[in-house]
């Protein structure tokens, strides 16, 4: 049969559920404060852009040595196949940038 509990028992317990009470009421109000919820929105918003940024990184990367791949064979040396009519465009597109600069500045 369980012991009977004294008034002194019964004003600990009361004590105590009180304590964790008012410690389960401060955790809401740190969880709930526009600092703390502002803490958490800022720190998930950086995750979200170092993640964007890695994958950007990663893609860049990868672009840029599929480029490379293209102009640039194992042994290092330039494919000059591929360099020269890439080289000889871009004179051309320069070249008519120019030409059209100075008909504009004439005319």
């Amino acid at each position: 049969m369980p012991e009977a509990r004294t008034p002194a028992d019964i004003e600990a317990d009361i004590v105590r559920r009180r304590q964790e009470l008012a410690a389960s009421l401060d955790e809401i109000a740190v969880r709930v404060h526009p600092k703390t919820i502002m803490g958490d929105v800022k720190a998930k918003a950086s995750a979200a852009v170092d993640r964007t940024a890695g994958r950007a990184y990663v893609a860049a990367n990868r672009a840029l040595t599929d480029v490379r791949a293209q102009f640039v064979g194992e042994d290092g040396a330039p494919r000059m196949e591929r360099v020269v009519p890439v080289a000889l465009v871009t004179v051309a597109v320069v070249g008519g940038l120019f030409a059209l600069s100075a008909r504009r500045r004439r005319g």
